[in-house]
Order: structure tokens, then C-alpha cells, then sequence
């Protein structure tokens, strides 16, 4: 009997190794069938979407973004996880992935990766690592005035990235996007800092003339060109200048993201995939099992070497065979730890493309009228029904 998973494309061949493992010990009850959705979040959430909508029967597990779990649990199409399943899904799983899988108090996927950003940057131009970004833009302004590299990398495109970047900000300065039931839009004062953070920068030094169309590999590919000294993003890029600049990789070196304030930790947004069963699955009881198994140690530590995408299960990160390959884990785990997650509503979509259009490009943002228009074009937003196309 098959049952079919579909996740993100996966060059690393991690999920192929942790489908195969997993329908092995099996002892034959199920073979996991990996299918691959495409490559952008937008068209893996369609396809999804299209095949749910229809009431799809053949679709089992899903690998979904963590900001697609209320609008699928809202829509009824992925199943609560009750009893033991939820017992062995929360069991030692870092707190703040739970909570991108968590709608209305009821858990509907199982955290199978998550991810952070980190602070990168390159020991010959900085003594130290910068602890806020008004620090960090005085950096950037010496080096500049030094002739030496001093961009800031950091995702200013118009798209998810510029939202987690404002997220992130909103969080560190301690407001959020939505107040705690997500019914209504909760921007105010650190909304407004957070946009004049994004403005200042970018019409800084420190801003990479292409900052209005850079996301995070266009980050990465200007950090391993050596015109940068600081970095924000995954860590992916860490293997990646290793392999691509190893002169430059002796000098390359992460802290913890910057926060607004001093003395005030930043609140990093998270990523990942949550695992989560189809509503009208024909055999759920052994979906449940089989996404439990995909996400178990070995499969996470699998994950984790071969693909970069940090494990949701806290254990790992004291795990001697990750130690070689995140030398970061320490720091990646307490950013998880004190991480914030995406606003959490069915309307997420809708939220995204508000505040990434608005505040875009970075360097036009008019930081109080274009918060008061984010906040009034998110309350439209939350009063709409049905899903969101």
C-alpha cells in the first residue's frame, strides 16, 4: 500500500533517504511514495490547494510552508493530530515550530524542519560583531569611509522575505502584526521603528545598490563576492562560502541576529515545513505513523547534514554528529528558542502581500503613513471569507 508525500523539491537527497528508510521499517505495511511539488512556495501551496479543493484522496502527507496551517485547518482539509500521535509529535519539539503548527488550541501538522537567521560577517573588517542595527550601520558607515567592503546583505525584494524581515523588526521592538487572537492588525510604535530600521539602511552605505531585488541567494552571492561585511540569512550560506570563497571562509563568522534596542534579544522569524495528514487521506492512521517516522532523529540529522534545514527536535542540537557541520548549532537553537513566527491567520497570504508591496522599495518607505496603510489593508484582509485564492 502507498502512501503519497508531497514536499519542496529536495536536491540533497535527504527526503528520498528518509522516505526509503521509513517504508523499510515499515515491515511492508506502506511504501512512502516522495512526490516533488514545484520549486516556489506560490506554486507548491496551488498545487496543494487545486488537489484539496477537489476533495484528492491519493494526497496523504504534505510538507507545508508554516504559514499554511490555519488556512488548511480553517479550510478542513489536513486532520488534527489527537491522543498518542500528538504525544509523540510534541515530545521534545522545540516550543515556537509548535506554534506554527497550532491553530484554535488544536495541533495540525507535526514540526519536520525549521529554520532561523543568523547575523554573518567577516572578522578582518569588524573587531566584533555589531548587537543592534543602529551598531551595525555605524559599522558600515566607518568601512565605507575606509574605502573597505560594507554592505549590509538583506532581503529587500518584493516578496516573503521583505515581510520577515518587517516581522522580525516589529518582534525585536516588542509590537507585532496582529494582536494575540489574530482578529485585527497590532502595528503601532514598533511597526514604525521597524519601517524606519528598513528606510535608514536603505538609504545608508550600507545598502547594496541592489537591494530592491535581492533575496537571500543574491544575499549570498555578494557576501562570497567579498563587497560585504555583514550578512542576514540561513544558514546555507555557510557550507556554500566554504565551498565557493575559502580564502574568504577563514574570516567568516556568525552571531546571534541584531535586535532594536540594546540589552533586548531580537525575536528572529522563523521558517520550515510542518508535516500534516489530508483531510480525506483513505488510510490516516498510518499517514499519521509514517510522518512521525519522517521527521524522526536520523531523518532530522539527515536533513540537517545534507540539506542545512535545522531539526524542531531540541535533542539534536547537543548531538555530537552535527557538531562538525553547525559549528552554529548553539546559536541557531537559542535564536529558535526566543524566535518569533509569522503572523498566524487563514488571511496570511493576503497579510504578506500587503506589507511586502508597501514597504517596497525599502528606500521609499514613509514609515508612519505606510504603516497606518499596512494596518488598514490587513483589517480589510482579516474580514474576508472563504480561501484565499
Amino acid at each position: 500500500m502507498t502512501l503519497n508525500w508531497y514536499n519542496f523539491p529536495d536536491d540533497s537527497g535527504a527526503l528520498e533517504s528518509a522516505a526509503s528508510s521509513c517504508s523499510s521499517a515499515s515491515d511492508g505495511r506502506y511504501r512512502i511514495s516522495y512526490h516533488k511539488l514545484p520549486r516556489t512556495a506560490d506554486g507548491q501551496r496551488q498545487q496543494l490547494v487545486r488537489r484539496l479543493a477537489a476533495e484528492d484522496d491519493t494526497v496523504d502527507i504534505m510538507g507545508l510552508d508554516v504559514t499554511w496551517p490555519a488556512e488548511f485547518a480553517e479550510a478542513e482539509w489536513i486532520l488534527p493530530w489527537t491522543g498518542e500521535n500528538r504525544r509523540r509529535a510534541t515530545e521534545g519539539t522545540l516550543e515556537v515550530p509548535l506554534q506554527t503548527a497550532t491553530w484554535k488550541g488544536r495541533l495540525y501538522a507535526v514540526p519536520y524542519n525549521t529554520n532561523t537567521q543568523l547575523l554573518w560577517y567577516r572578522t578582518d573588517l569588524v573587531p566584533r560583531p555589531p548587537e543592534t542595527w543602529d551598531e551595525m550601520l555605524t559599522m558600515a558607515r566607518d568601512l565605507a569611509r575606509q574605502g573597505k567592503p560594507h554592505y549590509v546583505e538583506v532581503q529587500g525584494a518584493q516578496y516573503e522575505g521583505l515581510t520577515v524581515w518587517f516581522n522580525t523588526l516589529v518582534e525585536s521592538a516588542g509590537g507585532s502584526i496582529l494582536n494575540a487572537a489574530a482578529t485585527e492588525p497590532s502595528l503601532g510604535p514598533p511597526a514604525v521603528r521597524a519601517a524606519t530600521i528598513m528606510r535608514d539602511l536603505a538609504r545608508s552605505p550600507a545598502a547594496d545598490p541592489s537591494l530592491p531585488n535581492q533575496m537571500e541567494d543574491q544575499n549570498r552571492l555578494a557576501m562570497e563576492s567579498g563587497t560585504a561585511a555583514f550578512e542576514l540569512n540561513y544558514p546555507f550560506v555557510y557550507p556554500s562560502m566554504k565551498a565557493n570563497n575559502p580564502d574568504l571562509f577563514k574570516n567568516f563568522r556568525w552571531a546571534p541576529y541584531p535586535g532594536v534596542d540594546p540589552g533586548r534579544p531580537a525575536k528572529p522569524t522563523i521558517g520550515g515545513i510542518d508535516l500534516a495528514v489530508g483531510a480525506y487521506s483513505r488510510h490516516p492512521d498510518l499517514a499519521f505513523e509514517a510522518a512521525l517516522c519522517l521527521r524522526n532523529r536520523q531523518n532530522q540529522i539527515t536533513a540537517a547534514l545534507k540539506g542545512g534545514l535545522p531539526p524542531t527536535l531540541r535533542s539534536l542540537y547537543s548531538d555530537p554528529a552535527l557538531a562538525e557541520d553547525y559549528p552554529f548549532a548553539a546559536e541557531v537553537l537559542d535564536a529558535l528558542e526566543n524566535a518569533s513566527i509569522r503572523p498566524k491567520t487563514p488571511a496570511y497570504q493576503n497579510v504578506s502581500i500587503t506589507v511586502s508591496h508597501t514597504l517596497s522599495p525599502p528606500s521609499a518607505i514613509s514609515p508612519r503613513s505606510d504603516v497606518e496603510r499596512i494596518e488598514s489593508h490587513i483589517g480589510d484582509a482579516l474580514e474576508s471569507k472563504g480561501v484565499i485564492p
